[in-house]
C-alpha cells in the first residue's frame, strides 16, 4: 500500500521539485535542531567540567582552575601569522647570553633528552585546556647543553614574523615548560604552532610562543609583542594578570 502522505510522482511529474523543496527544507530544520541540541549538550559538559575542575587544587595548594576560566574540550585557534608549518625547513636557534650557542634541525631535537607531560593551559580569553598531553624538550635541557651564564634573568621565546614572548628564567627551566612538537600524541596542527611551541602551561597562553625559531637567553628583560601592546608582562592566569 502506498503512503498517501507522498504524492503519487509517477502519475503528476510536475510535483518532483515542489516535493523535492520540501524534503529538504524538512531535512535542513531537523539537522538545525540537532545541530542546536549538540551545541546545547556540549556546553552543559564543558559547564560539567569546569564545575569539576574548580573543586579540585593543584599540589602547590593553589585552584586547579584559575578565575574567570571555563574549561573547553580542544584548543581554539587564536590566530596569528603562521610560520611554514613543516619539518623540513624547521631550525631552532638556542642562542645569547650562553657560552656555547647551538642549532637544531627537527631531527636533531628529537635526538635530545625527551619529556613527555600532562599540563592544563590558560588562555587570557577564558579558556582553559586540561589534561593536555604535550612531547618535547625541556627548556632547562636547552639551557643546560647551552651553557647558560650566571647572570641570565629572562627567556625570550622567538617566533617566524617577529614574534616574542618573554619569560623570566626561573619560571621557563622549570620542569613543565618545554619546547614541544607533540600534543595528545599527535603533531600540532598548523594554527596552534606547527611543527613546534612553547609551552609554558603556569603563565597565560600568549607566552607559549607558536612557530618556534629561537630560544634566547638573556640577562635583561624584553617584553614581547603582546607585552607592548598592553598586556601584562608577567601573565599570571591565578593572579589574573592579563594587562598591564
Amino acid at each position: 500500500m502506498r503512503d498517501t502522505r507522498t504524492p503519487d510522482l509517477d502519475r503528476y511529474p510536475e510535483l518532483h521539485s515542489r516535493w523535492n523543496r520540501r524534503t529538504f527544507i524538512q531535512g535542513a530544520a531537523a539537522g538545525t535542531a540537532l545541530l542546536a541540541l549538540g551545541g546545547a549538550l556540549y556546553r552543559l559538559a564543558g559547564d560539567d567540567l569546569t564545575r569539576a575542575a574548580r573543586a579540585e587544587a593543584r599540589k602547590d595548594g593553589r585552584p586547579r582552575l584559575p578565575p574567570g576560566q571555563r574549561v573547553i574540550r580542544q584548543l581554539r585557534n587564536m590566530g596569528g601569522d603562521e610560520g611554514p608549518g613543516d619539518v623540513k625547513s624547521f631550525r631552532l636557534r638556542v642562542h645569547g647570553a650562553v657560552t656555547t650557542p647551538f642549532e637544531l634541525d627537527y631531527a636533531a631535537l628529537l635526538k635530545l633528552p625527551q619529556a613527555e607531560q600532562s599540563s592544563d593551559v590558560h588562555c587570557v580569553t577564558g579558556w582553559s585546556r586540561l589534561d593536555a598531553l604535550f612531547k618535547g624538550v625541556r627548556v632547562s635541557t636547552l639551557a643546560e647543553k647551552a651553557g647558560v651564564k650566571g647572570d641570565v634573568r629572562h627567556v625570550i621565546f622567538e617566533s617566524h614574523h617577529g614574534y616574542t614572548a618573554n619569560v623570566p628564567f626561573p619560571e621557563a627551566t622549570a620542569p613543565n615548560v618545554m619546547v614541544s612538537y607533540r600534543m595528545d600524541g599527535k603533531p600540532f596542527a598548523i594554527e596552534h604552532g606547527a611543527p613546534v611551541r612553547a609551552i609554558v602551561p603556569d603563565l597565560y597562553f600568549w607566552k607559549s610562543a607558536k612557530w618556534l625559531t629561537g630560544v634566547r637567553f638573556v640577562v635583561r628583560d624584553e617584553p614581547g609583542y603582546w607585552e607592548v601592546r598592553g598586556y601584562h608582562n608577567h601573565a599570571d592566569p591565578w593572579a589574573e594578570e592579563r594587562y598591564g
